[in-house]
């Protein structure tokens, strides 16, 4: 069955708001039929929130229980239906306001594919230092602003008001100055970071020069510096997902051009096998903008069964490209000999069912990261909240196991972690650029392979394995990791770096096991390749160290390799450039 979005009065000439015509083709789309394809056009098709359909809706790592963004707009809903099939047929989406791009809820054998998608006027204002100078022994820059970034100036003031809704004539969202973070981006360099916002410090005044260009006047007389850069600044309520996959199954993403993530960027909320292929998450040339996404690019929460993200280009976030985990949450009562309550910790996550009857639970020493003893169990019941409304309390829930409680269980000193909703990973011939963070996050007791990937230019570790019950609560351990035929170039040290949150570090009871890097290129500047703590068995074999600068010139000094609390390890049959410093430093 074909479910054509023009039939129900979408335009492909992007003239109008398509959005009620879009609503309407997906609805009929749920009672017909399956299998069914969805299918627009190939032109730009305008899509607006304020009849968007809307959902109460939970995310992980995003705004929690925060009340004030319960309600998501969600642009493309594919809800309740089987089979079926999103084609873009090569379309452009402008999606307005805030809003998510499209999801998939309770739902199986679903692909999106074949169509681009863009923010009209993206949360993030990416700002080029286009000149600078020194005036009447005043310095002063002249800002450039992509289009799609309205602005206002006021005395000594920028106002970024966002969009303007047609139907309140009020912008969506506005902020000040340098918002609330800054990220700056060298396009010359291709490199990207996190660092202070000097652009509205010391101003004199601010004077709009038409054209979207910006001239501030300083009360200082250096000159500026920072000719070329790009001041990548939003604020930081991640209020909704960019696009997002809950409480399905077999779902797609395929050949498709995701030119900028609003909010936040792909969640997969516990579901079950979710594949990224051929997917572009980059700006749009075109739009003279360097950001494509508010934070993270993809993000799998409690997702079981199999992530394969392969052959897509992760350039220009504001956070990690790929993190895949679990939830630890704290136990904070004991209500039964069979029964605990616990509490989500991290305020971003929150308000979402995090075990089901059926589910095996893990309970581990927040102290150690090690499992207690006897710690698997079974679910049997859970009162907690449903991810669809806020009924019950958002932030805790109580869980009944099928045994005793372990032994050992503290209150505000033991995490449980649902080990069933865990997958299996490949992240393969993806290409990473223009980093401001990590390449790629992953926290999984099953089987992890990444490989063939270009990592190049990351500004912290290019793969970073935690467990983290102390901070984001984003759990568990590693226990088959390959890192295989991959390139790090450029990276920032350390480029593999294992670090779980564990207090009391045991080599003998590590946290993370059987980790191999293997038939790897790493062409560095002088850092540590490898930083790993609490991991039994460690393999780094076959691989090519290089250095950027050439081996002629004056020595590294920095380590190759640190470990810490961390037994059977194997460093073997590599090669190395001459003046690394190949020494092992363990502790």
């Amino acid at each position: 069955m074909v479910v054509d979005v023009d039939d129900y009065g979408a335009d492909p000439t992007g003239r109008t708001d398509s959005t009620p015509a879009v609503t309407a083709a997906l609805r009929h789309a749920r009672s017909v039929d399956r299998p069914v394809r969805i299918v627009f056009s190939k032109g730009t098709y305008q899509l607006y929130p304020e009849r968007a359909e809307t959902r109460e809706l939970y995310v992980s790592n995003t705004v929690g229980a925060d009340q004030r963004y319960r309600d998501k707009k969600i642009g493309l809903l594919i809800e309740d239906m089987h089979d079926v099939t999103v084609d873009g047929g090569g379309a452009e989406l402008v999606y307005h306001g805030l809003q998510t791009a499209f999801a998939s809820i309770r739902s199986t054998n679903v692909t999106f594919t074949d169509f681009s998608f863009d923010y009209a006027a993206p949360e993030v204002v990416d700002a080029t230092v286009a000149a600078t100078g020194v005036t009447d022994g005043h310095a002063y820059r002249v800002l450039s602003i992509p289009a799609g970034s309205p602005y206002r100036v006021n005395g000594t003031h920028v106002t970024w008001l966002g969009e303007t809704s047609p139907a309140t004539g009020q912008p969506y969202w506005s902020g000040v100055d340098g918002l609330q973070y800054t990220q700056i981006h060298d396009p010359a360099a291709q490199r990207t970071w996190r660092g202070d916002n000097p652009l509205f410090n010391d101003v004199a005044s601010v004077t709009d020069l038409g054209r979207r260009r910006i001239r501030i006047d300083y009360t200082t007389a250096a000159r500026p510096a920072d000719a070329g850069l790009v001041y990548q600044m939003r604020n930081i309520e991640r209020t909704e997902p960019g696009a997002f996959i809950w409480q399905s199954k077999n779902v797609t993403l395929r050949s498709m051009n995701a030119y900028y993530l609003q909010s936040f960027g792909v969640v997969g909320q516990f579901s079950e096998n979710i594949s990224i292929d051929r997917v572009n998450f980059a700006p749009d040339p075109a739009s003279g903008r360097s950001t494509a996404s508010f934070a993270d690019f993809v993000q799998m929460s409690g997702v079981k069964g199999k992530v394969s993200i392969t052959r897509s280009v992760f350039d220009g976030p504001q956070d990690d490209p790929i993190n895949i985990h679990g939830t630890y949450l704290e136990v904070v009562g004991k209500p039964g000999p069979d029964t605990v309550t616990v509490a989500y910790e991290h305020p971003q996550t929150a308000g979402f069912p995090q075990f089901a009857p059926g589910d095996e639970v893990e309970f581990t020493d927040k102290r150690t990261m090690t499992p207690l003893t006897d710690t698997h169990a079974v679910v049997t019941a859970v009162d907690g909240p449903s991810g669809t409304d806020h009924d019950k309390s958002l932030t805790t829930m109580t869980v009944t196991l099928d045994r005793p409680v372990p032994d050992g269980t503290e209150i505000n000193g033991t995490v449980v972690e649902n080990i069933t909703a865990t997958p299996s990973v490949v992240i393969s011939h993806n290409v990473f650029r223009n980093v401001p963070t990590r390449g790629v996050l992953v926290t999984t007791r099953k089987p992890v392979l990444i490989t063939g990937n270009r990592f190049d230019g990351m500004s912290m570790a290019s793969i970073y394995v935690s467990a983290d019950a102390y901070q984001w609560y984003e759990s568990g351990p590693v226990t088959d990791l390959t890192i295989r035929g991959n390139t790090f170039t450029r990276p920032t040290g350390p480029v593999i770096f294992v670090e779980p949150t564990n207090q009391v570090v045991d080599p003998a009871h590590p946290v993370h096991h059987d980790i191999r890097v293997e038939q790897n290129a790493f062409d560095i500047g002088d850092v540590t390749v490898v930083d790993a703590k609490s991991v039994g068995g460690f393999a780094f074999t076959g691989n090519t160290v290089r250095r950027l600068d050439g081996p002629e010139q004056p020595p590294y000094t920095s380590p190759l390799f640190v470990f810490h609390g961390s037994s059977g390890i194997r460093i073997a049959r590599n090669h190395y450039d001459k003046g690394l410093n190949t020494s092992v430093v363990a502790n």
